[in-house]
């Protein structure tokens, strides 16, 4: 990759590293669903007017929109609210990669490598490690919606793999902003159904400017920039040379929240954290060691193998 496509897919890990920052500072004067539908009506207005439907068929955008979007932000944004920390929230969404993978070998018959088995395993040991350590810091009410949240955004992973299989290029923007569309009169219902019309009112009389800026962050800066630069990097480069990039996201949304939240995590959730990000770093790399591996041998001479 470029320096300049470095810095690029560097900026995309910062925004939405600070993503978990934004909906904590939306969280409070803001219910998690109004807060969810505000985001998709912000990120599509006035944009859809201006970027063409993707060529996906209406059935696959509708699925779209209910697992990325409904799904995994209403568990997301749901989970931060009975207490889930954004540092350690940003690190359980990226369980979405276990999801992905364990609900391809299920629906569409994708293989399980021993990497992916062998990150899932010490992946799961470090999730145990978090979820025991429940507490002020963290409840398990917020940690297990959460998880929820992240296998609805794995499910969406699928969806999206199956929906753009023998489709022409287009643009992810367009994907991310018509998906959104699909959610707000679902997330509106959920809404009013569940956290009631009183609920409205008193976030309408208690916004401010933070929960503004809140809003026009996870829209514009997480969503339309974040995703709009990801397609980028994507249309130049292969996703094995792309994804690794997010595996930097919880860095950024464990450090930040540390500095600007004052959040604090225990001496077992930063094990467990650790034993998360191996088993990510092992999950995407595994593979790829093997192969390095294997091919330097050989390249070897049958004389220096022997050796």
């Amino acid at each position: 990759m470029s320096r300049r496509d470095i810095g690029i897919g560097l900026i995309v890990v910062v925004l939405w590293g600070l993503n978990f920052i934004a909906i904590k500072l939306g969280l409070g004067n803001m219910p998690p669903l109004l807060l969810a539908t505000m985001r998709f009506i912000v990120l599509c207005l006035p944009a859809i007017f201006f970027l063409p439907r993707p060529p996906v068929a209406w059935r696959w955008l509708i699925a779209l929109g209910l697992t990325l979007n409904v799904g995994q932000f209403t568990f997301l944004f749901w989970g931060m609210k009975l207490g889930m920390p954004a540092g350690l929230s940003s690190l359980i969404h990226q369980s979405q990669a276990f999801f992905t993978l364990l609900i391809a070998v299920l629906f569409i018959g994708e293989r399980l490598h021993w990497n992916n088995l062998m990150g899932l395993i010490i992946a799961a040991i470090g999730m145990a490690l978090i979820a025991a350590q429940q507490g002020s810091s963290m409840t398990a009410a917020g940690f297990w919606v959460t998880i929820i949240g992240a296998a609805s955004w794995g499910a969406g992973n699928v969806i999206m793999r199956r929906a753009t299989q023998g489709v022409p290029p287009f643009s992810m923007l367009a994907l991310v902003v018509w998906a959104g569309a699909v959610a707000i009169l679902p997330l509106g219902l959920l809404s009013i159904l569940i956290e009631g019309p009183a609920a409205w009112q008193t976030a309408l009389h208690s916004f401010n400017w933070i929960t503004a800026a809140s809003i026009i962050y996870l829209a514009y800066f997480a969503s339309l920039c974040g995703y709009g630069l990801w397609g980028k990097l994507l249309s130049r480069y292969p996703a094995a040379t792309v994804s690794p990039f997010a595996l930097l996201v919880p860095v950024v949304g464990m450090s930040s929240a540390t500095l600007l939240l004052r959040e604090s995590i225990s001496l077992w959730q930063i094990i467990g954290a650790v034993l998360v990000m191996a088993g990510l770093i092992v999950h995407v790399f595994g593979g790829r060691w093997i192969k390095y591996s294997s091919d330097k041998k050989d390249a070897l001479l049958p004389e220096q193998i022997n050796e």
